[in-house]
């Protein structure tokens, strides 16, 4: 599970110039934020590079049960 969606909206940033950003499709990084897709690991820290944050706030902690 990832936060993209939330961060973008946070920053005010939409997906599809994000898509532009990463040289990804509108629908790929759609279902990215939809959390259908999960990005790579290189795709995320690249995401996070862009939008200026760190790789962890893109990330949705586990709680341990």
């Amino acid at each position: 599970m990832n936060r993209i969606k939330d961060v973008l909206e946070q920053k005010g940033i939409k997906q599809k110039w994000l898509a532009e950003q990463l040289g990804k499709s509108y629908n790929m990084v759609n279902s990215y934020a939809q959390n259908r897709r999960q990005p790579s690991l290189e795709d995320l820290y690249k995401i996070a590079e862009i939008l200026g944050i760190e790789v962890k706030e893109l990330l949705i902690e586990r709680k341990a049960h």
